[in-house]
């Protein structure tokens, strides 16, 4: 538990922007005041929701990517304290446990040379790390019956989310993937583009579905490799957006097939929004209703465990909408469980 740091009164009331006559999110969330025994902590609180922050982007260096996932986190807590509560937000149901700080790892990233290879070994090395925080963190959360919002950081903590989840339920997990890449790369070593590879390699995995795999990102080989399993299955974002043969709604029950009779978890990069500041950052895309219908079409179902929101990489320009997108999807994550 040494990279986990409490959200607690002192940030919250930085952040907060009280307003007469308004209730806040953030005057109504519950939080920790001690760092030990976090499962005993959480199986005793009345919230069904816990929402924790991972504010690193190893994972995409190490996959040649573009950094600033690791900013996503303070942009959510920015927007989501300030919002309404009211009978649909649930501020009660929640808690903000806090993040797990990876500045040691984000200051060693830096130095390194993304030109050599011995760099990108050593961040991948960083990377495994960074999964076994990961991983307990989430063990704990869902032994304690809670669901976890995981906010921030690359797809390589797609892993540590479900290997966690896993060992929690003591059997695999089925996961769907709102996704232009299908982060199924060859086990290489750890980084943003084999979170789902390794972790179906590992037995944690079963059923994967890919909403929205995009053709310009995925190699002939990587198609081929996926059409070699039976327990992987994906539609492409041409025939949902572009040719339309697809229909969104029909997919998403198509999808749900695949994964809802078993606990699953619910991952959505930001890569797959269009125009959305990401590590990368696409004109074509799905909407953000499509994104914001997609979560709250999954997160309705008792099975579903969790939802991790990644990729996103906001500058200080652009750090309100992220975070405004980001929130939203939280909020519709909630508000699909709770109704």
């Amino acid at each position: 538990m040494d990279k986990l740091v409490l959200f607690n009164n002192t940030t919250l009331n930085e952040l907060l922007n009280k307003r007469q006559g308004e209730s806040k999110f953030g005057e109504h969330i519950q939080t920790l005041t001690s760092i030990s025994n976090i499962y005993d902590q959480l199986i005793n609180l009345d919230v069904s929701h816990v929402i924790i922050g991972l504010p690193e982007d190893v994972g995409v260096y190490a996959n040649y990517g573009k950094p600033g996932t690791s900013r996503a986190w303070e942009a959510t807590l920015k927007i989501l304290l300030n919002i309404q509560s009211n009978e649909f937000t649930k501020a009660n149901k929640v808690l903000i446990l806090g993040h797990l700080d990876f500045t040691e790892e984000l200051i060693k990233v830096s130095e390194l040379d993304p030109n050599k290879k011995k760099s990108i070994a050593k961040a991948r090395k960083m990377v495994s790390d960074i999964d076994k925080h990961v991983t307990y963190i989430i063990h704990q959360i869902v032994s304690a019956g809670k669901k976890p919002i995981i906010i921030g950081g690359g797809h390589n903590n797609a892993y540590g989310n479900i290997k966690g989840t896993s060992l929690a339920l003591k059997k695999p997990i089925n996961v769907i993937n709102f996704d232009a890449h299908s982060d199924f790369r060859p086990e290489e070593g750890r980084h943003s583009g084999n979170g789902f590879s390794y972790a179906y390699a590992e037995g944690f995995l079963n059923n994967y579905f890919i909403f929205g795999l995009q053709r310009n990102y995925t190699s002939d080989k990587l198609f081929k490799s996926l059409k070699k399993f039976k327990l992987i299955k994906y539609n492409m974002f041409e025939d949902l957006a572009v040719g339309k043969e697809l229909k969104f709604k029909e997919e998403l029950e198509r999808a749900s097939n695949h994964v809802i009779d078993k606990p699953f978890g619910i991952e959505l990069d930001c890569d797959a929004i269009e125009n959305i500041p990401s590590s990368a950052m696409t004109p074509s895309g799905f909407s953000v209703n499509k994104a914001r219908s997609y979560v709250s079409y999954y997160g309705k179902y008792e099975n579903a465990r969790y939802l991790h929101i990644c990729e996103a990489a906001p500058t200080k320009k652009t750090e309100q909408q992220v975070g405004k997108l980001i929130t939203y999807l939280i909020t519709d994550f909630i508000e699909a469980h709770e109704s």
